[in-house]
């Protein structure tokens, strides 16, 4: 079953088009990453996914709804069956620990005692590793554990969907690990559908079990991740061989023209 649906995305900001008939389905309880050069759209298309932008044509549907033709109480609906992680964990630098996971909580669910609300705070800090940390203050943190911290906030409501903006954006190569296996880690207990956008080709490729790769307002890749890691298209294996090395190509020699990007 496809918890989201795609179909012939076009958008544009004045002369610059982003996506020309982008068309793909994101499966339910997987992990589709999103990849491409820097300016192909990964971030814009969460910002559809999500309502934040309209497309100039096409329909994007989530839970089997348009989001392009949905009204703000539909949207809002929505929203509250989805997380996000954001590139640096965009914590309230104010609050401790707890008071971040707990924010989404307190708008959302506001019939929540305060006591049930800490509960459920404790136990997805748990999930991620952090279980000791409620009363810490996000400036004592590590960027890995700033990481964490935002996934628990994702997954407080318990959403069926969460987005992930470039999860492994500013770590080192081990807590980056880290965050790939918390990743893998969470789908497999939880059930959630991920959508990851990433420059990270190793940890793509670690967590994925579909890719979709932009490329010059179109999608020139999509599928299960080693039906991708074998794609014949130039641009495709250019892409991918300056972090892997790649099985032969289906249909192709193994040597392909390099294309810049």
């Amino acid at each position: 079953m496809n918890i989201i649906e795609i179909r012939d995305l076009w958008k544009s900001f004045g002369d610059h088009t982003v996506f020309q008939g982008v068309s793909f389905d994101v499966p339910e309880g997987q992990t589709t990453a999103i990849i491409g050069p820097s300016g192909s759209g990964k971030s814009v298309l969460l910002k559809h996914m999500v309502g934040l932008l309209a497309p100039d044509r096409g329909a994007l549907r989530v839970f089997g709804v348009d989001v392009v033709q949905a009204d703000e109480a539909a949207l809002y609906a929505i929203r509250r069956r989805m997380g996000m992680l954001f590139q640096a964990g965009a914590l309230f630098d104010s609050m401790t620990v707890g008071e971040n996971v707990a924010f989404p909580l307190v708008h959302h669910a506001p019939g929540l005692s305060p006591q049930a609300r800490r509960e459920k705070v404790l136990e997805k800090l748990d999930l991620v590793g952090m279980p000791d940390f409620c009363d810490r203050m996000p400036a004592s943190l590590s960027g890995g554990q700033l990481k964490r911290v935002g996934l628990a906030r994702a997954i407080v409501m318990e959403p069926e969907i969460v987005l992930f903006d470039e999860p492994n954006s500013g770590l080192d190569p081990l807590t980056s690990d880290a965050i790939d296996e918390l990743i893998c880690d969470m789908k497999a207990k939880l059930g959630i559908t991920f959508v990851v956008i990433s420059h990270d080709i190793v940890g793509t490729v670690a967590v994925a079990d579909h890719i979709a790769m932009l490329y010059g307002g179109a999608l020139v890749a999509f599928g299960p991740t080693a039906q991708v890691l074998r794609s014949p298209v130039p641009i495709v294996r250019r892409f991918l061989q300056r972090n892997l090395i790649l099985p032969e190509a289906d249909g192709m020699p193994a040597r392909l023209p390099t294309p810049a990007l």
